[in-house]
């Protein structure tokens, strides 16, 4: 048999291995996935629907509300008030990190960019950081940075359920969630290092009614 009659034998193929693919996902693939698993659930249940509805419209005006009604109780008053200015602090810190941010980032909402699917009405504001995450995680980490661990922790359950709930009902990826925790964080952070108790300001704000 001449070498034109041969026929080219296929190239050797690995056994037991299958062969490579290409299988790197992205973050933001990761950060859809998660967005569309939680926001997924909706429709299921009309309460939980409602449920996700009403924590997410009035969790954070009842925290406020829950922080400041604390100014007046306690056997350690003074000691409190300064927990609950340092929160404020990092309450407002942390949505003023987030207009920052904004002026550099634009992101649009889930909703429209066809993730989501959208139970409230629709907002104007960009996707990235999640406002709401900020307000609860910063009051939580404040607790939770004074030593104040029974109310820090039920702060951080609420947070937490803020935070699920503004991906639930279609407004937030997840991604803006944990954008807006880690700003809060960050503030609750940096106001417990530079806001020290017993300063002559603090006797002096903890001092007032």
């Amino acid at each position: 048999m001449s070498p034109r009659d041969k026929i080219a034998s296929p190239p050797p193929t690995r056994v037991g291995r299958p062969q490579e693919k290409d299988t790197e996902v992205s973050l933001y693939d990761l950060d859809v996935a998660a967005t569309r698993a939680i926001n997924g659930l909706t429709g299921a249940s009309t309460a939980v629907d409602f449920l996700m509805i009403w924590i997410s419209a009035i969790s954070v005006p009842l925290l406020v509300l829950a922080v400041a009604v604390q100014w007046w109780r306690g056997p350690d008053r003074t000691h409190t008030r300064h927990v609950l200015v340092a929160t404020g602090l990092s309450f407002l810190l942390g949505l003023t990190i987030n207009q920052i941010i904004l002026m550099f980032i634009h992101r649009i909402r889930p909703y429209d960019g066809g993730i989501s699917y959208l139970l409230i009405s629709p907002s104007a504001d960009p996707s990235f950081p999640s406002d709401h995450a900020t307000a609860t995680f910063a009051i939580a980490a404040a607790f939770l940075l004074h030593k104040m661990e029974q109310m820090g922790f039920w702060f951080l359950v609420a947070a937490v359920l803020v935070g699920i709930s503004r991906v639930y009902i279609g407004t937030h990826y997840v991604s803006d969630v944990l954008g807006g925790a880690a700003t809060g964080i960050f503030a609750a952070i940096l106001v417990h290092q530079l806001y020290r108790e017993g300063t002559r300001i603090d006797r002096f704000v903890t001092s007032i009614l």
